[in-house]
Formats: C-alpha cells, sequence, structure tokens
C-alpha cells in the first residue's frame, strides 16, 4: 500500500480518501498538506469558504475535514476534529404588533410627526394618524414607539358598523350575542391583540395544567379600580374564544414586554407552608397596579403580567375551557380571579398565624378549608371567618347518641360548621341593642325572620377539589372535542358516593336506598357518609345556614367556590349543581344555587398518609381546636365546640331571645334535637325536592345515619 494518499489532479488530496487514509496511517498522516487552493472556493448557496474550511463531502456528511485544531489524540493514533456546527433552522414567524396588525387591515396609512418635546436626552413624540376619517394620537420616546401607540389606540375603536353582526362579518370572525358593540368599552376592539403572534404548535406551551402543576389563568390585582367595574362584572357563561389563537410557548411577560417595554416587577411578599409557598409579585402598567401570586417568583410575575394583558389589552392566554372560571349566575360583585386570589391569599395566611408561620406540629394537613366574607366590592375589606383542615370521618363504633362527636372531619365540612358558629354570633349580636344591630350583618326581612345585609357574601376555599363526584376524572388527560358527560363511564358521573369509613376516597352508593341501623354499625357494619361533593350540592339548595338556622333567616348560599388544585370546571359544576338541574317545586326563597367556580394558586400533590387530626377556628377565637378524626372529640375525650350538642346549645340561646313575631317557623317547646329540625317545614321540603331529583337523574338514593343519632335532649 502506497505510502502517499491518492491525489485529486487539482486540489491534491481527495477529501474523502484522504480522511480515510489519515485513519490508516496514524501519526505519520499531520504530514500530509491541505488543500492547494489557498483562496475562496464558492459553495452552492453563493457564499465563499475560508482557507482550510472542507465543503460538503460526497457520501452527504458535512464538511468536517478543514483545517482546525483536533481536540485529542485516541490510544490508536486516531484524531479526532471538531465538526463544524450546522446553522439553525429559521425559527416562527416574528410576533406582530399592533403596527403590523393595523396595517394589514389598513394598508397604506400615513402616521405624522405633530410635535417633539422634552429635553434631548428624553425626548418624547407625538405621532398621529388617520383612519377613516378620525385622527389618533399617540406618544412615545422615540417615533417607532409613537406610532406603535397611535396604532394600538385606532385598533381599539377604527370599525363603527351599524350592528355587531355586520362587524364582525367584515372582519371574518364571530362573537357573543352579548358584545355592545357601539359602546366604548367594547371588546371587540380589544380581542386585536390576540392576534399579535402566529403560533407554533410544535412549541411546548409555556401555560400547564390546572391541577398543581405551575398553571394559571387571568389573575388580577386587589384593587378593582383597574379597569371599569361595570363592564367587567358583566360576565358571559363561559369565555368566548378569541379571534385569533393566542400566542402560545410565551410567557405573559415577555408579551407584555414587547408591548410596554422597560417594566419594573417588585416582590411584595412569601407566605405559606414549604411545600405550598405563595409569592406575590407587583407590576405598573400605564398608571394602573397589578399583582399576581403563585408558588414561586416566576409564575407570581406571569400571573401579574397577565392581569396586565387582560385588564389593559383584553389578551386572555388560557383559553382551555375546563380551566376557566366558571362565573355566578347570581349578583357578582368581584372579578373572578381576582376575588380567588385574595380568597386563597387570606385563608392560608391566617392557617399561618394560627399554626406559628406553620411551625406547630398541627399544620401538618393534607387538605384546607376556609369561609371568606366580603361586605362589599372592594375585596381588601374581605375577612376571614373559619379556617380548618382535615380528611378523614368517625370510626363507627364512637359514633353518639348524645350529640357529642364529629362525624365527618373534612376540611370544608368542618368551616361549615364553623361557619354556623359566626351565624349564631351575629345573630345574637342584633338582638342586644340597637347600636349592635348596625355591627351585625344581619337585618330585618319583610317576609319574616332575618336576612343578610346587601353585599354580604361568603366564600368557601378549599385546596383541593372535594371528594366525590367532584373529583373523580383524570388531570392530565384532557377531554379532546368531546363533553365529560359523553364519556364512556357516563354511569358513574353525577353518581351520590359515600366517604369509607376511617379512611380516604369515596365509594358510589348503592342501587336501592339504604338504611343504617345503630346496632347495625356498632356490630361492624361500615358506617356511611356522604362525599363533599354531594354534601355541597346539597348546600346549594337548601342553604349552608342548617335546619335550626333556617327557623330564624333566610336561606343563606356561597357566592363562590374556590379551589387550590384538581380543578376543571365541567366537573366541578356537574358535582356543584348541573346534574340536579332537574330539580323542581323548591319552595319560596330556596333555589338552585349557581356559585362562582374559580382556581387559585395550585397546589402540589402531596403524596402520604394523612394526619389524623382535624383543626378548626371561627372568627374570635382564640386559638385553634384540635380534634381526633377517628373519634369526633379532642384528646382528652372532650366534645367539640362544633358538635350537634354544642350547635343546639347556641340555637336555644338565641332562640330564647328572638320574639316570637320574628321566627319564620313556630315552634312552641323546643325538646329533642330532632324535632326542632322537623319545625322548619320550608326546608325540609327543599331537602326532600333534593333527594328526589338525585332519584330522578338516577344518580341513587341519599344514605342517612342511623335517626337515633339525633334523638338527644339538653336535659339528658
Amino acid at each position: 500500500m502506497s505510502s502517499e494518499p491518492p491525489f485529486c489532479q487539482d486540489c491534491g488530496p481527495s477529501s474523502t480518501v484522504a480522511v480515510l487514509w489519515f485513519r490508516g496511517n496514524g501519526p505519520s498522516s499531520t504530514d500530509v498538506k491541505d488543500s492547494c487552493h489557498q483562496d475562496s472556493v464558492p459553495t452552492e448557496d453563493g457564499s465563499a469558504l475560508r482557507p482550510g474550511e472542507g465543503g460538503p463531502l460526497p457520501n452527504g456528511g458535512g464538511g468536517g475535514a478543514s483545517r482546525k485544531r483536533p481536540l485529542d489524540e485516541g490510544s490508536n493514533g486516531h484524531i479526532r476534529f471538531r465538526l463544524k456546527k450546522r446553522r439553525r433552522a429559521p425559527g416562527p414567524a416574528l410576533p406582530k404588533n399592533a403596527l403590523m396588525q393595523l396595517n394589514e387591515i389598513k394598508p397604506g396609512l400615513q402616521y405624522t410627526l405633530l410635535s417633539q418635546t422634552g429635553p434631548v436626552h428624553a425626548p418624547l413624540f407625538i405621532m398621529s394618524v388617520e383612519v377613516n376619517g378620525q385622527v389618533f394620537e399617540g406618544s412615545g420616546p422615540t417615533k417607532k414607539k409613537a406610532k406603535l401607540h397611535a396604532a394600538e389606540k385606532a385598533l381599539r375603536s377604527f370599525v363603527q358598523f351599524p350592528n355587531a353582526s355586520e362587524a364582525h362579518l367584515a372582519m371574518g370572525r364571530t362573537l357573543s350575542t352579548h358584545t355592545d358593540f357601539t359602546s366604548d368599552q367594547a371588546d371587540f376592539p380589544d380581542t386585536l391583540f390576540n392576534g399579535f403572534e402566529t403560533p407554533d404548535r410544535s412549541d411546548v406551551p409555556f401555560y400547564l395544567g390546572a391541577n398543581g402543576d405551575d398553571s394559571f389563568s387571568s389573575s388580577g390585582d386587589l384593587s378593582l379600580s383597574a379597569s371599569p367595574v361595570p363592564v367587567c362584572l358583566v360576565q358571559p357563561l363561559l369565555p368566548v374564544p378569541p379571534p385569533f389563537p393566542p400566542p402560545s410557548g410565551k410567557n405573559p411577560v415577555m408579551i407584555l414586554n414587547e408591548l410596554r417595554p422597560g417594566l419594573k416587577y417588585d416582590f411584595l411578599s412569601e407566605s405559606g407552608e414549604s411545600h405550598a409557598k405563595s409569592f406575590v409579585m407587583s407590576v405598573v402598567v400605564d398608571g394602573q397596579f397589578f399583582e399576581g401570586s403563585g408558588r414561586n417568583k416566576k409564575l407570581a410575575k406571569a400571573r401579574a403580567a397577565q392581569s396586565a394583558l387582560a385588564t389593559i389589552f383584553n389578551l386572555h392566554l388560557d383559553q382551555t375551557p375546563s380551566r376557566q372560571p366558571i362565573p355566578s349566575e347570581g349578583l357578582q360583585l368581584h372579578l373572578p380571579q381576582v376575588l380567588a386570589d385574595a380568597v386563597a391569599r387570606l385563608v392560608l395566611d391566617k392557617f399561618g398565624d394560627l399554626t406559628d408561620n406553620f411551625s406547630s406540629p398541627h399544620a401538618r394537613r393534607k387538605v384546607l378549608s376556609g369561609v371568606v366574607m366580603t361586605t362589599g366590592t372592594d375585596v381588601k375589606d374581605a375577612k376571614v371567618i373559619s379556617v380548618s383542615t382535615g380528611t378523614k370521618c368517625i370510626n363507627g363504633e364512637y359514633m353518639s347518641d348524645r350529640g357529642l362527636a364529629l362525624n365527618d372531619c373534612h376540611a370544608e365540612i368542618i368551616s361549615r360548621r364553623s361557619l354556623l358558629r359566626f351565624l349564631y354570633t351575629q345573630l345574637e349580636l342584633y338582638l342586644n341593642n340597637k347600636d349592635d344591630q348596625k355591627r351585625s350583618i344581619f337585618q330585618k326581612s319583610e317576609r319574616g325572620g332575618f336576612r343578610l345585609k346587601e353585599n354580604v357574601q361568603f366564600h368557601l376555599y378549599i385546596s383541593t377539589s372535594p371528594c366525590g363526584d367532584a373529583r373523580i376524572f383524570s388531570p392530565h388527560e384532557p377531554i379532546l372535542e368531546e363533553p365529560a358527560d359523553r364519556h364512556p363511564n357516563r354511569k358513574a358521573r353525577g353518581q351520590l358516593r359515600t366517604k369509607i369509613e376511617s379512611g380516604e376516597g369515596t365509594i358510589p352508593v348503592r342501587s336501592h336506598a339504604s338504611i343504617q341501623t345503630w346496632d347495625g354499625v356498632l356490630q361492624g357494619e361500615r358506617l356511611l357518609t356522604m362525599s363533599c361533593s354531594d354534601k355541597m350540592a346539597r348546600w346549594n339548595v337548601v342553604g349552608v345556614q342548617g335546619s335550626l338556622l333556617s327557623i330564624f333567616v333566610e336561606p343563606i348560599y356561597f357566592s363562590s367556590i374556590i379551589l387550590g388544585s384538581l380543578y376543571h370546571g365541567e366537573h366541578l359544576s356537574r358535582a356543584m349543581y348541573q346534574r340536579i338541574s332537574n330539580i323542581d317545586d323548591l319552595p319560596p326563597l330556596y333555589v338552585l344555587n349557581k356559585p362562582l367556580l374559580s382556581i387559585s394558586n395550585a397546589e402540589a400533590r402531596q403524596p402520604g398518609k394523612a394526619p389524623n387530626f382535624s383543626v378548626n377556628w371561627t372568627v374570635g377565637d382564640a386559638a385553634i381546636e384540635v380534634i381526633n378524626a377517628t373519634t369526633g372529640k379532642d384528646e382528652l375525650g372532650r366534645a367539640s365546640r362544633l358538635c350537634k350538642h354544642a350547635l343546639y346549645c347556641r340555637w336555644m340561646r338565641v332562640h330564647g331571645k328572638v320574639p316570637s313575631n320574628l321566627l319564620r317557623s313556630r315552634i312552641t317547646k323546643p325538646s329533642v334535637y330532632h324535632e326542632s329540625k322537623l319545625v322548619a317545614k320550608e326546608y325540609q321540603t327543599a331537602k326532600a325536592c333534593l333527594f328526589r331529583a338525585f332519584v330522578k337523574a338516577g344518580l341513587g338514593a341519599w344514605v342517612e345515619k342511623p335517626p337515633e343519632q339525633d334523638q338527644f335532649s339538653l336535659t339528658a
């Protein structure tokens, strides 16, 4: 074999053969010279190769035998060369700003410089543009930004048609029939900003699921002054998709920075447990203050930016229906996401205060719940009424026939019982004297009894979806173009379910009505307790006040239900009220309540065994009460302040103070707990309508506790 490499007539050694020759001849290959041509050689695309750079190989490989310093020398004498990096493929199309968007709709517009003021180092330019006979002005530190500002203003209001349908037809899109196109606050011009960027579907979106994995939907600041209240309070049943695909793969901070460069984000606070931290960041945009919270600073900044995008540009980034808040059908005094974030933060902060900044051993929990009260349109005036934790129910052998044990220690159930204590306190406050009546949340009702004052609302927060029907879905398997009720497992959708005694999770009720007996449970039959989803659906019909309080007050309903994780709008709405939409013949004042459903900061899933205790606190309490969920009493065997016996005592005390003419139901001499509950005729009628609605829908029969539990009196 020759010691010299094969030569080309023009260039010397053939590049392909030379590489093989180098490998076969070891160190002696270093004596071989490079290409005889030292001048640049044009390539196919017209660019020139520098001396020493190799062109493409005949077999399709990239040029690699160029004059580069070897990285290292192998043990067999093989020399490894650094390969030239390939050029990256061109990326997705650049985003379209307002100027480009306007030029597509109205090409050939002329922008005019009106003035330039300010010092040389900080000039202020004012540009104008005429669209459809109307002049729009914009200002900025450069002519480009001033033109952009003018284009934004033009996009907001340059189209005027006789009616909304003609306008949207002209734009090649449709919109909700509820839109007032001639209004100064019409949402049509704003939605043009949703098309600033053509999405690249191959990109992994920044926005993830709403079930504990850094998700977020439009957030907001705590001040409602940032946007006009009358317009924002009008909420459609479901969000209308934007006319253009929202930008995907881009952080809201990046999108906002393109529209308003140079924004500064401020860190406001940090709170929460180690596994559920909550950071709050803020930003000022166009003089408006926006806050965002999340379990890390990056997510908090994104929430603040998204709040600004939603309010100023009407740009809603996450349009997945299952993640959207479902507005209340009743009076809605607050922006959904503003309220959700505020309620969640208040409950978490209060729980931190009650547990020595989560350092107490009783801060351990799987589910946290709380009730927050608002008395107006500003959520800054919101007040935490109750806080609780817990995930278990009583063991059947610890049932009490004197009402001294708590049967259900799930967090949301305990929060509602704590709310009852607050309602009794407010009734007693009203009955004290005229001065205290002004401080009470109650007022006399023209229909007899008492009712809540105007704008007093209660909001329930739960750190995860309630057990039962609201939690029976796959959080990471989105339903593709198929409603949940068409699922093959339809028979399980909406089904009444019962909790497992001394454990977690639920099972469907039996197809036929089952009656629990006292002696059967004591002998070993499992004590059945209805799931939280079912109990909350019951509250949306009969109210949260219960049968005893309904003798004094009109039905009270939650205005919103806020979750911290495992939120799916369709499943939650079905569990809360949709599955019993066929309910009828309800007595006066009782309705099928449809509260706001939303999610706040998503908490991470916490694998592991749940603690066996439950804590509760109601406003006015000095400290939390810790209850053993298995026994339904505290560790010393004492009855809870939330047990049936304790609440019946409060009811008797109020009954002794209320004049007979203010009672909504007549009761002469209350004695036995069960008999007192039956006096609330309208409440019992509404409850019977609810049970019939479940049976009529084929969802099962409600399972009640052994009646012996309620056959007690205070003298016993």
